[in-house]
């Protein structure tokens, strides 16, 4: 399936500049895997040495967190949007 990722300012420029593209994948952790294959620069912003995503990137899936759903195991289907958010702190 092939959604749109909607990347932060921070990962644009390992994507071309662009500020959303497409990857493809039926769960989160495919698509996360198949953004971090098309653009390999992402992979330090996003992936933990676990395999996982980093505990301070959020992430969405039509605007719903998917550490409340089923993580990286989340379902996606054609058309979704996913949104790739780095956690922000401070005061």
């Amino acid at each position: 399936m092939s959604v749109t990722v909607r990347l932060p300012t921070i990962m644009r420029s390992h994507a071309g500049g662009q500020s959303e593209v497409k990857a493809e994948g039926a769960t989160i952790g495919e698509v996360v895997n198949d953004l971090v294959r098309q653009f390999p620069g992402t992979a330090t912003h996003l992936k933990a040495p676990d395999g996982g995503v980093h505990k301070f990137v959020n992430v969405y899936l039509n605007d719903e967190d998917v550490r409340y759903l089923q993580k990286l195991d989340t379902p996606v289907k054609e058309g979704d949007q996913v949104s790739i958010l780095p956690a922000v702190a401070g005061g």
